[in-house]
């Protein structure tokens, strides 16, 4: 007997405070237990962006010569090479579209080692923020600069952007179907 009591006496329990409890009797308003799992979620999905060693990654991405020989002849190929081999691969867009925004990456005013430097129509990776040297694709080929040189002065206001991390590797099963790897790329002087 009382074995089934207690089975009994928490179904009256559960019953009494459904009945009792005004966030389930009120058809306006959802139950506090789907809006607290909804506010995690969107915490879980709230992007990082690259760390110091992150930014590290993506200048010895650049130091790679095969990724620079594979990389084409401009700066934003040349920067969208390097940040798919460091691991950060994202849909490519040219320094101009950069320059405006494009998804994935966030502004900011303080640059760190790994970030974009960006005009309108030059884009470079941020080597050392201290001594305002960049890495990009210039005339003779890629190299470093000063962002606060004249002539990139004459360029207008640099923008500097930082990768958004939405997971261990965003978007690398969109860019690993669509793109080959670049050392698996065949070298421009031997394409049929």
């Amino acid at each position: 007997m009382r074995i089934a009591a207690k089975p009994a006496l928490g179904i009256m329990i559960l019953c009494l405070s459904a009945s009792v409890c005004p966030g389930q009797s009120d058809a306006g308003s959802a139950p506090p237990s789907t809006k607290r799992p909804a506010a995690k979620a969107s915490r879980a999905r709230k992007p990082t962006t690259l760390n110091a060693d992150d930014g590290l990654s993506v200048i010895a991405a650049a130091l790679d010569p095969k990724v620079r020989r594979y990389a084409g002849h401009d700066c934003s190929h040349l920067v969208h090479a390097i940040y798919d081999h460091a691991g950060f691969p994202y849909t490519y867009a040219s320094s101009s579209d950069i320059y405006e925004g494009v998804a994935g990456f966030q502004r900011i005013y303080h640059p760190q080692t790994g970030d974009l430097v960006v005009w309108p129509g030059h884009v470079g990776i941020v080597v050392q923020p201290s001594r305002h040297v960049f890495f990009s694709f210039k005339t003779a080929g890629p190299g470093i600069d000063d962002y606060e040189a004249p002539y990139w002065v004459g360029r207008g206001q640099a923008r500097f952007y930082r990768y958004l991390k939405t997971g261990p590797c965003s978007g690398c099963a969109f860019v690993s179907k669509s793109l080959p790897h670049p050392a698996k790329l065949t070298p421009p002087d031997r394409r049929p």
